[in-house]
């Protein structure tokens, strides 16, 4: 716990200014920082691969002893957040590229960095982790099908490729990582604490590549994206902690399922995009990393000051 207290307070005091930092770096040098974009997928494997490093054959187990907590979790991540995607683009009237970008968003797995939040927060880190990782390992079949079925009308959408792409940088990569920790696992205990700097890097580099590539627009239609994004990570939220309400989960896991369901992994949806359609449907990806990074600490903040039980044996109802 004392190395998950110190990855806590690193990027809490410094996580988001440094995406904010890159956004406006990505801004003021749109030629620089836009020919990085082709290293985004590179980027985005370092980052999961160093989220394979980090478990534990007991970050699993959770599953096994509460197996309707971490499924509740899972569905509102592949529910919600891929619907909500969709139906705040399409309210809003974004163009077809905007709205692929985020169903992209909507229907990528937790967030790298939702496991501090859910500490921070009192919530059920245990909990957080198991659905962290399960959402992960899901994306290569989930997300290119979601994709597909949402956004397939606007935009043509190669599921297939999808498919290979999240294997390559998100599966074989966070495989790599676990295994690598069985095998070495000292030599990865003493590396441990340098891997917050190593997925900072990453996703400020991506942030700045992303908003490089469409500084145009974000000045132009900047602001539509946000209150899109706002929109998205808020409802997202909500609905999941009510949807761990609605069946009977103690707050703590209600925290974590919100936490989990509001933060996705917005650095592969940048890369999804990136790759497989153009540069701008990377955007609400872009905006949304430095988004939800500034409403997670808000509720983390919130959540902090008001205790709640983080018990392995209450954190259901009954399972």
């Amino acid at each position: 716990m004392s190395a998950l207290r110190g990855i806590a307070e690193f990027i809490g005091r410094w996580f988001t200014l440094l995406v904010l930092a890159g956004a406006a770096v990505g801004l003021l040098l749109p030629g620089i920082t836009a020919s990085a974009a082709p290293a985004i997928p590179l980027l985005l494997g370092v980052i999961m691969f160093g989220m394979g490093l980090t478990l534990r054959p007991g970050d699993f187990s959770v599953v096994l002893r509460h197996p309707r907590a971490v499924l509740v979790g899972l569905l509102a991540q592949y529910v919600v957040m891929p619907l909500l995607g969709w139906g705040i683009g399409a309210a809003l009237g974004l163009s077809a590229t905007l709205l692929v970008g985020m169903v992209l968003v909507g229907s990528s797995p937790g967030g790298t960095a939702s496991n501090v939040v859910v500490y921070l927060a009192r919530g059920d880190v245990a909990l957080s982790v198991a659905m962290t990782s399960f959402s992960t390992l899901l994306a290569p079949l989930l997300t290119p099908l979601l994709v597909l079925g949402l956004a397939g009308s606007a935009l043509p959408v190669d599921a297939v490729g999808v498919f290979l792409s999240i294997v390559k940088i998100v599966l074989v990569p966070v495989v790599a990582g676990i295994g690598t920790r069985w095998l070495a696992p000292r030599a990865v205990e003493r590396a441990l604490p340098l891997l917050p700097l190593v997925s900072v890097l990453g996703i400020v580099v991506t942030v700045a590549a992303v908003v490089g590539s469409n500084a145009r627009t974000v000045l132009s239609a900047g602001l539509l994206v946000l209150l899109a994004v706002v929109l998205h990570n808020a409802c997202g939220m909500a609905l999941g902690y009510f949807a761990a309400k609605a069946v009977g989960l103690t707050e703590a896991a209600r925290r974590a399922v919100s936490v989990e369901v509001g933060m996705q992994n917005s650095g592969l949806a940048a890369s999804l995009a990136t790759v497989h359609f153009t540069p701008l449907a990377a955007l609400p990806a872009a905006v949304f990393s430095v988004w939800h990074n500034l409403s997670g600490a808000t509720v983390a903040s919130f959540w902090s000051r008001r205790p709640a039980s983080r018990s392995d044996d209450s954190e259901v109802a009954s399972s």
